[in-house]
């Protein structure tokens, strides 16, 4: 059983994405790197964190750990930069993006293996799916975004890792979920917190 890690409060919220959004600006040269600043012990904490770079409300790019490797404040500064410039499925963000662009973070809480695809609560839990080396991941909002239900999050997550859609249905191939805390620029939120079992 997960135990559901401490959220973080609105304060800590909005400093993550300031320095996510600083380290972007500061990337293209239209930016600063912010001065020196307080962390909390939350923010300095190593957790799983992606983090997400929306243009005019349009997904441009979304990169993150899953296994905790770097404290949250360095982690959002690396990620947004590596969302912004080498997310393969999107140009890089440019000069004129800049002003349109919004971040969202998604920080995770360990990861669950599941034996019935009955654990997932939809737009609740992230999945991540594994078999062989290919793996796939989607987070807890996806599933809201695109009005899917239990069984098509878990065909979407397939695909997401080259796998045909149905092959979670396989008892080789290996079925995880994680909770998010998830918030953004435009509405710092505390999202509800579950455990991933």
């Amino acid at each position: 059983m997960s135990v559901a890690p401490t959220l973080l409060s609105r304060e800590e919220q909005r400093t993550l994405i300031e320095i996510a959004k600083a380290a972007v600006l500061k990337r293209s040269g239209a930016g600063e790197t912010l001065p020196p600043r307080t962390l909390t012990p939350l923010q300095q904490s190593a957790r799983g964190i992606f983090v997400t770079l929306k243009v005019n409300g349009e997904l441009r790019g979304c990169i993150g750990q899953v296994e905790p490797q770097l404290p949250l404040h360095l982690a959002a500064a690396e990620l947004a930069v590596a969302a912004a410039t080498r997310d393969v499925r999107f140009a890089p963000i440019t000069d004129e993006d800049l002003a349109k662009l919004s971040v969202e973070i998604s920080v995770l809480t360990p990861n669950v293996v599941i034996r019935s695809p009955d654990e997932i609560e939809v737009g609740v839990h992230g999945i991540i799916i594994s078999r062989g080396r290919r793996r796939g991941l989607l987070l807890p909002q996806v599933a809201i975004e695109h009005h899917l239900d239990a069984e098509s999050f878990l065909d979407a997550t397939c695909e997401k890792a080259g796998l045909e859609p149905d092959a979670w249905q396989d008892p080789m191939t290996r079925i995880e979920i994680f909770s998010a805390q998830v918030f953004t620029e435009d509405a710092p939120r505390i999202e509800r917190q579950n455990r991933a079992t």
